[in-house]
């Protein structure tokens, strides 16, 4: 499975951005995606994350602000961000799962500053 993000870059306080993550490769094979971020000098937290069911999970800092999608057949996943603020700052990688494994996708920077 191969991962490629996009979508990043610099918005102010309070704006909004929508990553996307196109996968190619064996996808009927993947379990779970999610989106995880690296902000500076700290280390990767998951942000949010969604399985085959459906099933989504948030990290306590985003929910309400940040909403995980998919397509049903895996092609793409999407986190779109809302009332964005200068802590979200990060780079946010695609994370999925494949039969135990873990694939990643490159990261892209998001900079929220006025």
């Amino acid at each position: 499975v191969q991962l490629q993000a996009s979508g990043g870059g610099l918005v102010q306080p309070g704006g909004s951005l929508r990553l996307s993550c196109a996968t190619s490769g064996v996808r009927f094979t993947i379990s779970a995606m999610g989106w995880y971020r690296q902000p500076p000098g700290k280390q990767r937290e998951l942000v949010a994350s969604i399985t085959t069911g459906g099933s989504t999970n948030y990290a306590d800092s985003v929910k309400g602000r940040y909403t995980i999608s998919r397509d049903n057949a895996w092609n793409a996943v999407y986190l779109q961000m809302n009332n964005l603020k200068p802590e979200d700052t990060a780079v946010y990688y695609c994370h999925a799962l494949v039969t135990g494994r873990s694939y990643w996708g490159q990261g892209t920077q998001v900079t929220v500053s006025s």
